[in-house]
């Protein structure tokens, strides 16, 4: 697996990353480690993971992801690995209750020390704030984060489920400051566009047409929900929430390519993001070896920007 350089950093990651909200729940340890090593073994080096991981699951609550990857990768012998985790999470009700003002200083700073306790490190690669508040200045919260960076918490931070207007704006502070923005975005994007738009949570975002033009020149997008929850690896889905006729004929289409150059229509929507002409890194999360080397293989595939585009508007 090829890896790629987040500009205007030091980190290089694998082309995929490994998400873990399932990890230690829905996905076991003994499965979740066993696909690790292989991910490894074929060149990954990028996992995710979050504070908040994964409370709206029975067992999910104190942690569960960020302990669960601490001890694969321990066991493992990877604890080079290049490392993401998320803070600042709106209110989760009784499983996850949170403080009104999520993104204020103290509670990231309390977030972090919780992220740094379970995932038995002194500093994280690339720290995530996980959702957006906007009664929070962007100043304020560059100011916090920069704090954790000169105290050797954080090595660099991203924006996760933010609007790009606002990481603009987080970033304008921060060059006018001399301080550091945001390295990355992180937010859901696949061939398969989310049936909940504009969405039940506003404080969750994912990637317009639009969007996807003004990511080129800004910055990487890791996209989580990459391949729609598995919207793509069946015939048909009428019960799945994507299930719209816009993505229909997107898998159709995914379907067609797929036969023509000799791989699955997963890969397909995997490939899609990877050849973007902006910098995109999918996340995948399995307990699968048979769907790890189904994500793996789409990595291989070079997409023609025509392709790409006959995929998303045929």
């Amino acid at each position: 697996m090829k890896n790629v350089r987040i500009p205007d950093t030091d980190l290089t990651v694998s082309a995929l990353c490994y998400g873990t909200a399932d990890l230690g729940t829905r996905i076991s340890e003994a499965d979740g480690e066993r696909v690790m090593a292989a991910f490894l073994e074929a060149g990954g080096n990028f996992f995710d993971t979050a504070h908040c991981y994964a409370f709206w699951v029975e067992g999910g609550g104190a942690g569960v992801s960020e302990r669960t990857l601490a001890r694969c990768l321990k066991r493992l012998g990877a604890g080079g690995s290049v490392v993401a985790t998320k803070g600042g999470h709106p209110d989760g009700g009784e499983a996850y209750p949170r403080p009104d003002r999520y993104l204020a200083p103290e509670v990231i700073a309390s977030d972090l020390d919780d992220s740094l306790e379970r995932l038995e490190r002194e500093r994280i690669d690339l720290y995530w704030l996980h959702r957006d508040d906007a009664r929070v200045p962007v100043g304020e919260v560059i100011d916090a984060m920069n704090r954790e960076i000169e105290r050797g918490r954080v090595r660099h931070i991203g924006a996760s489920n933010w609007s790009i207007d606002r990481i603009e704006a987080a970033n304008a502070y921060a060059e006018a400051k001399s301080l550091r923005g945001f390295a990355a975005s992180q937010v859901q994007w696949s061939l398969a566009v989310p049936a909940w738009q504009p969405g039940p949570d506003p404080t969750t975002r994912y990637v317009t047409d639009e969007d996807a033009l003004r990511y080129r020149g800004l910055m990487p997008v890791t996209a989580y929900s990459a391949t729609a929850g598995g919207y793509f690896s069946a015939a048909d889905r009428p019960d799945h929430p994507g299930e719209t006729p816009i993505n229909r004929a997107r898998k159709q289409r995914a379907a067609a390519l797929a036969q023509q150059i000799g791989c699955t229509p997963t890969q397909v929507a995997l490939a899609y993001l990877l050849n973007q002409e902006g910098q995109v890194i999918p996340i995948f999360a399995t307990g699968s070896m048979a769907h790890l080397k189904e994500a793996a293989g789409a990595a291989n595939i070079a997409l023609t920007p025509e392709q790409v585009r006959w995929l998303r508007e045929g």
